[in-house]
């Protein structure tokens, strides 16, 4: 069994880690947008209060140069590469297909693809297999007025993951289900969002909690 803090969008907010750090997980998954914006080695702030393993990729919203902070961090850069953590298979996407605001960390649909085809061909197949990424698949809470904004080629590849971690999309707290995967956005750290997740021992034992700080 293995319990997941799962955040994401903390933009910022470093002084609320402590806090999370609280609900006592086994594992710390940050999926993305660590910064506001602001100057990449403020994700240090983040990192020095985990003491639990920590796995991270960024979002749109952190600068490109955050990928060489992470790499000098206690956290593992997750981005584009895969991890195995026991029964658990991580494979990292960060950044976002591109958006109307020409944020700091955009791709094309074909460079996440790519990315990820190539993260793949790393991972190992496991007892739980989890795609952590910024931005979510096609169609799964990424509406926005009549639009759905979430990335085409994570949504392709929805049948090779058990789970799927990501944020991005503010408003959209909450887990689906897309045939046997999990989709979950936790909602931003930010607010004092978050999501516990655990794994149980057999292949889609996978409990979601949703906890916001008081």
């Amino acid at each position: 069994m293995m319990k997941i803090l799962l955040l994401t969008d903390i933009h910022g907010r470093y002084d609320i880690i402590a806090d999370f750090m609280e609900l006592a997980p086994d594992v710390v998954v940050i999926a993305g947008d660590i910064t506001d914006c602001g100057d990449p080695q403020e994700a240090n702030e983040v990192f020095r209060q985990i003491d639990v393993p920590c796995l991270a990729i960024p979002g749109n919203c952190d600068a490109r140069q955050i990928l060489d902070v992470i790499e000098h961090s206690d956290a593992v850069n997750l981005h584009g590469t895969s991890l195995e953590i026991g029964p658990v298979t991580f494979t990292g996407i960060g950044g976002s297909n591109p958006t109307p605001f020409d944020t700091p960390f955009e791709l094309s649909e074909e460079e996440l693809d790519e990315l990820l085809v190539k993260a793949m061909e790393r991972a190992r197949p496991n007892v739980h297999n989890i795609l952590v990424s910024h931005a979510p698949p096609y169609c799964t809470l990424d509406d926005i007025g009549n639009a759905n904004v979430g990335c085409k080629c994570f949504r392709e590849q929805l049948k090779n993951f058990d789970l799927v971690c990501c944020g991005h999309i503010h408003d959209h707290t909450g887990v689906v289900a897309v045939d046997d995967t999990k989709v979950v956005n936790p909602g931003p750290a930010s607010e004092g969002k978050c999501a516990l997740i655990t794994l149980g021992d057999d292949p889609k034992e996978i409990d979601v909690e949703f906890v916001t700080l008081s």
